[in-house]
């Protein structure tokens, strides 16, 4: 599977067909009814072991959480009263609309998603809650549809992973922040290679694992984008007991290569 387009595609079907509904299109690990990307069966459980407070848990709008997940972005993130904060790869809304509690009325969140299907039933959710300061838009974390220094947060879920072109998702996102803002992302590093059969098994790609990139690899992309201070705050192994995986990944053996990192860095300031 060596098309950026193919990768892409593919995985904007697989994630639309969550979105739809579509127990069968679930995404990492499971669908949001058996498991999130890394946690246990019970949703409420698995949000605890993903790092959400159950204050936070109480508060995700019904339909906002489709257990796509692999941690808490805002658990390390600081959000501050009156900052914008954009979220890559929002998918229903769960991410976006805690931030949007912290964020408050003179704040605003930015969510953005490739996934017209998607996106549709995170800002049916918007509406449903009344949230006035969260928006969302169409677009590829690539070539992000944000103005230039805008933004003085960007979190992102268990969703860079998923990119043929990560590279350029961290070039963007140092051009969306303000000089000093942040990057936290939660996501799916691999702390050693794995087997090319797993690497081109398009199942395998949309369930996290073969997009993943060596741990190293993927701070050294951060750093190389131009951020500075770029540290993992929180990293979780997992193990052959993890929920639902891809055959490819199972045939492989290649679970007990995957760690779920909190990632930290920051847009230096203008000299």
């Amino acid at each position: 599977m060596n098309s950026t387009t193919e990768i892409r595609e593919t995985v904007r079907e697989k994630y639309g067909k969550i979105a739809e509904g579509d127990a069968a299109g679930a995404g990492c690990c499971g669908s949001a009814k058996e498991s999130s990307c890394c946690g246990g069966g019970d949703a409420k459980v698995a949000l605890g072991e993903l790092g959400y407070t159950n204050e936070q848990a109480a508060a995700i709008p019904e339909g906002a959480n489709l257990g796509l997940g692999c941690g808490n972005p805002l658990a390390h993130a600081g959000v501050k009263p009156g900052e914008t904060v954009l979220d890559l790869g929002s998918g229903a809304g769960i991410d976006a609309f805690l931030a949007a509690r912290e964020v408050g009325p003179t704040g605003r969140v930015i969510g953005v998603d490739m996934t017209p299907s998607m996106l549709r039933r995170a800002r049916e959710n918007a509406a449903k809650g009344a949230y006035t300061n969260v928006e969302f838009r169409l677009g590829e974390i690539e070539a992000l549809p944000v103005a230039d220094a805008t933004v003085d947060l960007i979190i992102s879920n268990c969703v860079i992973n998923l990119s043929p072109e990560k590279p350029r998702v961290f070039a963007e996102a140092l051009r969306a922040l303000k000089p000093g803002g942040r990057l936290l992302v939660s996501d799916l590093v691999l702390t050693r290679a794995l087997p090319e059969s797993v690497r081109a098994s398009v199942e395998a790609y949309v369930g996290c694992v073969a997009g993943a990139s060596l741990k190293d690899e993927y701070l050294r992309m951060i750093r190389d984008a131009g951020f500075a201070d770029v540290e993992v705050v929180e990293e979780h192994g997992f193990g052959p007991s993890a929920a639902k995986l891809p055959d490819a990944v199972k045939d492989a053996n290649a679970w007990d290569a995957v760690a779920s990192v909190k990632v930290r860095a920051v847009k230096p300031a203008k000299r």
